[in-house]
């Protein structure tokens, strides 16, 4: 079942969520295109775009992170006080495909713990780990 427009009907908001995705990954992977359209969105050379905006993380190319009161850290461009995306129109093609089902873990547990606990403002703690250490 999809919407007017034929695109498959998605069962999450995430105007409603705290920004889970933008901060319990530590990596967001960028690509040259990401560089080319964040360097476009701020007026900069690509040069400038990929010392300001990235860093590389084990031989991958990813943007940056600062500290955040809700998480610890988060993705550089997130808003601390809409926790919306400061860059939503240059935000990298990982962001953009994120999630690629129509439901997102994380936007269910926030309304499944904001049900349990018969709170509106409840915010679950999430924390990705990897067995494997990547």
């Amino acid at each position: 079942m999809g919407d007017r427009n034929g695109k498959p009907k998605s069962y999450y908001d995430c105007t409603d969520c705290p920004a889970f995705c933008c901060s319990v990954y530590d990596r967001v992977q960028v690509t040259p295109r990401d560089i080319r359209r964040l360097a476009k969105h701020f007026g900069v050379t690509e040069e400038v775009a990929t010392a300001r905006f990235t860093k590389i993380y084990a031989k991958e190319r990813v943007l940056r992170r600062k500290h955040d009161a809700l998480f610890g850290q988060a993705c550089q461009f997130i808003n601390p006080e809409t926790r919306g995306c400061g860059i939503y129109h240059a935000r990298p093609a990982v962001c953009r495909e994120f999630p690629i089902t129509k439901r997102c873990a994380y936007y269910d547990l926030l309304q499944f713990e904001r049900e349990q606990q018969d709170d509106p403002n409840t915010l679950p703690v999430v924390k990705i780990t990897f067995r494997n250490g990547k």
